[in-house]
């Protein structure tokens, strides 16, 4: 089915609430689903999944670590390699792994903090990765730029544990140090944006920071710690031209989204099911305040790939677009995960989401 929009136009109408010609579908897919996929379809060599798939955006970054140039070697061996970050970390990874084992924290002692060896925001080693490409991905997606946040950044360099008590005994010190991280951040961001001239789309920030059941901290310590560094982050991006900031965090942000619409945030991703997140229960409590992008359930329902369940929990979700403000998508999808089942999400999405929806 041809499309009558590119995904630029399609997903900014979305983010507006206005109606494009059909829902805007974001996802990522891991490395063994798209293998999967690769064996299941065999597509043309060099084929893009997100092509395939009808994927409407992507998201660019670059090395927005304190000091990509003090990263470097330490340890390697045949089972495991130990080095020293951009954060100033010291990990443990071993081949083929995803995760790190954190040996040493970069921020060990609050005195350390003036001490914490910074690199330019505009260093070009931070962004030549993607500045060859990143005219290549603008022609087929909407391209938005990102950042981390000061949470999940701010505990890169202090550890979680030891951030977490900073902010329950000492808070003066941890909400300086979530601003001090936000200004690094904020940097970057704005470096991205003025490099790859990514304002008519804006910014993503990845701030990970709740489990399935809630926030890692109470909406108070939110309020009083975190809040004037996302904040500062939200009003500067938008100051300087960026349309949409976007909040990412994996688990239940639910007690928190009050706080995110007063702070300036336009939309939030994944909308996790598993955490109790539920698109159309958000849409009729925040009507056109809050895009949402994601809402499918990658945990439950699309792992257990029941057809008839699969279908009718995509045209549900769907229905939280009716007047338009949803993209629809997972957090990832992965190899638990059939190929057969995601054709099926596809096909109902291009099926159902298509506008004016008069099925809802």
């Amino acid at each position: 089915m041809s499309e009558a929009m590119s995904s630029v136009e399609r997903v900014r109408r979305a983010l507006n609430f206005e109606l494009p010609d059909r829902v805007p579908i974001f996802d990522s897919f891991w490395a063994e689903f798209t293998a999967a996929w690769r064996a299941e379809k065999n597509p043309p060599e060099g084929a893009d999944i997100r092509d395939y798939y009808g994927v409407d955006i992507t998201i660019a970054v670059g090395d927005e670590s304190l000091a990509p140039t003090r990263a470097e070697t330490l340890e390697e061996t045949d089972q495991y390699v130990i080095r020293r970050d951009g954060w100033g970390r010291v990990i443990r990874t071993i081949p083929g792994g995803y995760f790190y084992e954190q040996l040493e924290p970069g921020l060990q002692q609050p005195a350390d903090l003036s001490h914490l060896h910074v690199d330019p925001p505009d260093l070009e080693v931070r962004y030549q990765s993607l500045d060859a490409r990143i005219e290549q991905l603008k022609q087929r997606f909407c391209v938005f730029a990102k950042t981390g946040g000061p949470y999940i950044r701010t505990h890169f360099v202090r550890d979680e544990p030891e951030f977490l008590m900073d902010m329950a005994a000492d808070p003066v010190f941890a909400r300086e140090l979530a601003m001090w991280m936000a200004d690094h951040l904020t940097a970057i961001g704005l470096e991205e944006l003025r490099r790859w001239d990514l304002y008519d789309n804006g910014l993503w920030i990845f701030d990970d920071m709740a489990s399935n059941q809630g926030p890692m901290f109470s909406p108070r310590t939110a309020e009083q710690i975190l809040a004037p560094a996302w904040s500062s982050m939200v009003q500067r991006f938008k100051a300087a031209g960026a349309q949409k900031v976007i909040l990412h965090s994996d688990g239940n942000i639910g007690p928190l989204l009050d706080l995110f619409l007063d702070l300036g945030f336009d939309g939030i991703n994944p909308v996790e099911p598993k955490a109790g997140l539920d698109a159309v229960a958000l849409r009729e409590k925040y009507g056109d305040r809050l895009v949402l992008i994601g809402g499918l359930c990658n945990a439950q329902v699309l792992p257990e790939g029941n057809p008839e369940k699969v279908r009718q929990h995509v045209k549900r979700v769907l229905s939280a677009g009716k007047d338009g403000g949803l993209i629809i998508g997972t957090h990832s999808i992965g190899p638990d995960i059939s190929v057969a089942t995601y054709d099926l999400v596809n096909e109902t999405v291009r099926e159902l989401g298509r506008y004016p929806m008069g099925w809802c």
